[in-house]
């Protein structure tokens, strides 16, 4: 009797004629079946969420490198090298977000909204920071929208697309627009204190009215949109309130302070900047 038990007290005969009938279930039974094919599914969603979040993450560290840029704006004397050098990296941010909306042909947007949206919404702040610098005004989601338009003979995406299809697009959504808008009144509040420093008494004033047009729209959603809008007013409160503030300063004591030594006046003020506001 012990010749024929295991080394766990199974007897042997048993223990390979339960694993010939698991075997023979395991190949046959539809039970079994079916889950390989759910373990395909996921397999699949979960490869493509990972492509999506790097994906996601190029498009928003090349747009941060763009509004990076765009701030030099102030202090160059010939800022169209800029603006065009802008055009250029924004252009392979599209090309990037092109890539995103190949991936998502023929998928539900929701079940990978979270996977994209900060690139999304990086994107969204940087075109409109050009186009603001560029027009003196907002750029609109359906001007955002008809530049993400992409035809089959564009280089770089004919390979890719597959047969028969013509053009390829991909739309932004109100939340992530109204996010980037959010986080745009920080890089204008930077903007702002920049112009002041090297003498531009002009640029705080235009910038201050557009800020209280933005905040007279978000104000106006309230509660009412996307939870993160209503997190993201406080920042955009806090922006308008540094802006006015550098206004008021230029308004009251502008005639006693020289231009030479506005950047020594608002240092202090620039100091006090949290690098990561308006990112939330």
């Amino acid at each position: 009797l012990f010749c024929l038990l295991s080394g766990d007290g199974v007897p042997r005969k048993n223990t390979d004629a339960v694993q010939e009938r698991d075997g023979s279930a395991n190949s046959s039974s539809p039970v079994i079946a079916a889950f390989k094919v759910f373990q395909q599914e996921l397999d699949t969603k979960h490869d493509k969420y990972e492509r999506l979040v790097k994906l996601s993450r190029d498009v928003t560290i090349e747009s941060k490198r763009t509004i990076f840029l765009l701030h030099r704006v102030t202090s160059v004397t010939d800022p169209e090298a800029i603006l065009k050098e802008a055009e250029v990296k924004l252009e392979g941010v599209r090309q990037k977000i092109g890539q995103i909306a190949e991936e998502l042909r023929g998928e539900d947007i929701h079940q990978f909204h979270r996977a994209f949206t900060p690139g999304i919404q990086e994107f969204v702040e940087a075109v409109s920071f050009l186009h603001y610098i560029q027009h003196r005004s907002l750029i609109s989601l359906e001007e955002i929208n008809a530049r993400l338009v992409f035809m089959r003979a564009e280089k770089g995406s004919a390979e890719d697309l597959p047969p028969g299809a013509q053009v390829l697009t991909f739309q932004v959504t109100p939340s992530d627009y109204l996010l980037g808008v959010a986080d745009l009144t920080g890089e204008l509040m930077r903007m702002c204190i920049s112009s002041v420093g090297n003498g531009d008494i002009d640029t705080p004033f235009q910038l201050s009215q557009f800020l209280r047009q933005i905040h007279d729209g978000f104000s106006f959603i309230g509660n009412t949109g996307p939870y993160e809008v209503s997190k993201k007013l406080h920042t955009l409160r806090q922006s308008l309130g540094k802006v006015e503030d550098a206004c008021y300063a230029l308004k009251v004591r502008g005639s006693e302070i020289p231009k030479h030594m506005l950047a020594d006046v608002f240092s202090s003020r620039s100091a006090l900047i949290d690098p990561e506001e308006g990112v939330i």
